[in-house]
């Protein structure tokens, strides 16, 4: 995937965090990394974030969002 390379950033900037005393940063730059992760597969499955924000808020299978049941 040609947009894995902020997953590295990412975790550069964790170790940063990690060697400089800023714990939190770093757990939040963790949880961040892993979010970025999975937007990143749901774009290679090609699904729009969007779209699947939309089933989640919904608590839908993203297949139903938008469709009357």
């Amino acid at each position: 995937m040609q947009n894995e390379w902020i997953l590295d950033v990412l975790s550069d900037l964790k170790t940063f965090a990690q060697k400089n005393g800023l714990a939190v940063l770093a757990e939040q730059l963790d949880d961040t990394r892993l979010l970025a992760a999975t937007e990143l597969a749901l774009m290679g499955e090609g699904i729009p974030t969007h779209e699947n924000r939309a089933a989640n808020a919904a608590g839908q299978p993203l297949e139903l969002v938008g469709k009357r049941v």
